[in-house]
């Protein structure tokens, strides 16, 4: 079992890298999340956003993200910048459809990331209407470490029945996301029966990273040595070919990359991908930290910051330091994602290809 890449997949990623540089000096937009609220109705032990039933920041106004994206059809073909809906629990708002028919006549696609708590029958059909074109349920475990993991006593029930609902629409682009952690890691096999049974044919699989709630629950991690049975999982069921499963955008997995999702993965934040926060703040990816915010929607304008600002995400050579300093993979890995970083002591909080690495030589 090798970590390093192999010759073949050095080739592979050092024209990669290079499509990568391009892309960051184009930074076209074509993935535009916006957290539309805090509130959730449930409590996740490893929420990014530390969000809650109530809190101290309203919803933005459906009109005040509106208006932003009016601006960006401006610049870009609306029709190829995927927006997504997310929080807190989007379901909460009771006014995406009217956001969602006014995103649709704007020309784009949208969709929405959901625990699945509040997604019945009649409200899908409703956001379809309104044209709805993909959703993401979470499926964090069996029913017990599931629910576990979502702080709810029937999250399970409902996550499958949200799930059940969405294989049954021949319109709508779904996939089922599970957050792999020590409690769950066990029934991965079970999770993925469970799936296709029920006739989910997309699955993401993310490990729980060590930010928000997580930063300080070591029990939400999994091990090194989890890290690479996860590997050949992925790569063992994506060979059956029964169900196509993948690994979130974390982290640079040396010569796994391309055998465990489609491609080679980067982090996209602020080359292609970008957000509006709930209290305005324009960023990247919604997991980063606040600290590279690059500037508000109420002071801003949008367009001037996604294309003069955002250097920290499309030049990482800074990122060269701590561990990331003598690496010879940096190159490809650009110092993992920015979601990963702590600002505060200037350092990376892990490193998916170190953690590949140490277990490989422990097993052997």
């Amino acid at each position: 079992m090798k970590i390093k890449p192999s010759f073949k997949k050095r080739l592979a990623l050092n024209v990669f890298s290079k499509y990568v540089k391009t892309q960051a000096q184009l930074h076209e937009l074509n993935y535009f999340f916006w957290e539309c609220t805090l509130r959730c109705n449930i409590n996740c032990r490893h929420c990014g956003s530390d969000c809650h039933k109530e809190v101290g920041v309203k919803d933005m106004p459906g009109e005040d993200f509106l208006k932003i994206t009016n601006q960006v059809r401006e610049h870009y073909n609306p029709n190829k910048v995927m927006i997504v809906i997310t929080g807190g629990e989007p379901l909460v708002r009771q006014d995406l459809e009217q956001v969602g028919i006014e995103l649709y006549r704007q020309g784009y696609p949208w969709g929405f990331v959901t625990n699945g708590i509040a997604l019945t029958k009649e409200r899908l059909y409703s956001l379809m209407k309104s044209g709805l074109r993909s959703v993401t349920v979470s499926l964090d475990g069996l029913e017990e470490s599931h629910n576990w993991l979502r702080g709810h006593k029937d999250g399970f029930n409902k996550a499958l029945s949200a799930i059940k609902l969405l294989v049954n629409q021949k319109d709508i682009v779904y996939d089922v996301v599970t957050c792999a952690n020590p409690k769950n890691f066990a029934e991965l096999n079970d999770i993925k029966e469970l799936l296709i049974e029920t006739g989910v044919k997309k699955w993401r699989i993310f490990s729980i990273d060590p930010i928000g709630r997580a930063k300080d629950n070591p029990e939400l991690l999994i091990s090194k040595e989890q890290m690479l049975d996860l590997m050949e999982f992925l790569k063992n069921t994506r060979n059956e070919g029964r169900i196509h499963a993948s690994y979130g955008c974390d982290g640079f997995l040396g010569d796994y990359e391309a055998s465990v999702r489609d491609g080679i993965g980067y982090c996209r934040a602020g080359i292609n991908v970008a957000s509006v926060l709930v209290d305005g703040s324009i960023s990247a990816c919604p997991n980063n930290s606040h600290k590279v915010v690059q500037g508000n929607i109420y002071k801003d304008d949008f367009m001037d910051v996604w294309n003069n600002r955002f250097q920290i995400m499309r030049d990482k050579s800074w990122a060269k330091k701590g561990i990331c300093k003598d690496c010879k993979e940096f190159k490809w890995c650009r110092g993992n994602g920015l979601h990963l970083w702590d600002f505060e002591n200037d350092e990376v909080l892990m490193c998916h290809y170190r953690m590949l690495e140490e277990a490989a030589k422990n097993k052997f």
